[in-house]
C-alpha cells in the first residue's frame, strides 16, 4: 500500500521541477494525479512519466493567476476521478532580481498574482469541494524566503511570506472539519529557476552552497516527497505547519 493509496491529488506547476517531482511522487505511493501546469508539453510529459511508472495521471492547462482556469482545473479533477483529496499548490515564479525600489509595479503584481493570488485561488475552489467529499490535504509551496528575507527578491519574499500566513489562517478555519492545510518552505533546489537566478548572478551559486549547512543543493525529488508525506495519513496531526525542506538554511 502506497502513502496515498486510492486518493486523488491536484498538482499545479507540475509540469517541470518540484511540481513534477511532486506528482511523480504522488503517482508512485498510490494516488491518480491531476497534472495542472500553464506550459502544455511539461504537463504532458508529466503525465507520460507517471504512466510509464505504472500510475494513472490526467493534465488540464491552468495559469493559475486566472480564475476561471483554476475553477475549471478543480472541476475537471473531480469530473475525471471523482473526487479531489490532496493538492499541491505548487505554480509559481522567481521574479526579476532588483532591489524593492527598482521592481516595476507591473513585475510585483505579477509575482503576487502568481504566487500568492494563485494559491488562494487554489484553495478557493479545492477546499468546498475536499469538504463535499469529508475532508482532505493541502499542501502549498512556500520557500526560505517566506522565513527569512533575501536581498534583491523583494516580491517574491513578499508573497512566499504571504503564502506561509494565508496556510496557518486557512489551517485553523478548517482544522475541525477534517481539512489540513499545510506548506513546504524549499531551500536552495536544483532546478530552473535557481538556475536562472544563478546565472543572473553568478557569484551567488557559491553563496548559496556555502551558506546551506549540508552543503549542497536540494533535489525537487526531496521536497516531493516531503509533500506526501504531508499530504499521508502519516501526518494526520499535522496542519497549519510551514515545514523547511533546506538543509538547514533556516537552523542557523
Amino acid at each position: 500500500m502506497g502513502l496515498v493509496e486510492g486518493k486523488v491529488a491536484l498538482v499545479t506547476g507540475s509540469g517541470s521541477g518540484i511540481g513534477r517531482q511532486s506528482a511523480l511522487a504522488f503517482g508512485r505511493e498510490g494516488a491518480k494525479v491531476v497534472v495542472a501546469d500553464v506550459v502544455v508539453d511539461g504537463g504532458q510529459e508529466t503525465v507520460k512519466m507517471i504512466k510509464a511508472a505504472g500510475g494513472d495521471a490526467a493534465f488540464v492547462k491552468c495559469d493559475v493567476s486566472k480564475a476561471a482556469d483554476v475553477e475549471a482545473a478543480v472541476k475537471f479533477t473531480v469530473d475525471t476521478f471523482g473526487k479531489i483529496d490532496c493538492a499541491h499548490n505548487n505554480a509559481g515564479i522567481e521574479g526579476p532580481t532588483r532591489a524593492t525600489a527598482d521592481i516595476s509595479e507591473a513585475d510585483w503584481d505579477k509575482v503576487l498574482g502568481i504566487n500568492l493570488k494563485g494559491i488562494f485561488l487554489s484553495m478557493k475552489y479545492e477546499i468546498p469541494q475536499m469538504l463535499a467529499g469529508g475532508g482532505g490535504a493541502i499542501v502549498n509551496t512556500a520557500s526560505i524566503a517566506g522565513l527569512v528575507g533575501f536581498q534583491g527578491l523583494a516580491s517574491y519574499t513578499a508573497s512566499k511570506y504571504g503564502v506561509n500566513g494565508l496556510t496557518k489562517a486557512a489551517a485553523l478555519e478548517y482544522a475541525k472539519a477534517g481539512l489540513r492545510v499545510n506548506s513546504v518552505c524549499p531551500g536552495v533546489i536544483n532546478t530552473a529557476m535557481v538556475e536562472r537566478l544563478i546565472a543572473e548572478t553568478p557569484e551567488m551559486e557559491a553563496g548559496l552552497v556555502a551558506g546551506t549547512p549540508m552543503g549542497r543543493l536540494g533535489e525537487p525529488s526531496e521536497i516531493g516527497e516531503a509533500v506526501v508525506w504531508l499530504c499521508s495519513d502519516r501526518a494526520s496531526f499535522v496542519t497549519g505547519h510551514n515545514m523547511a525542506v533546506d538543509g538547514g538554511y533556516t537552523a542557523q
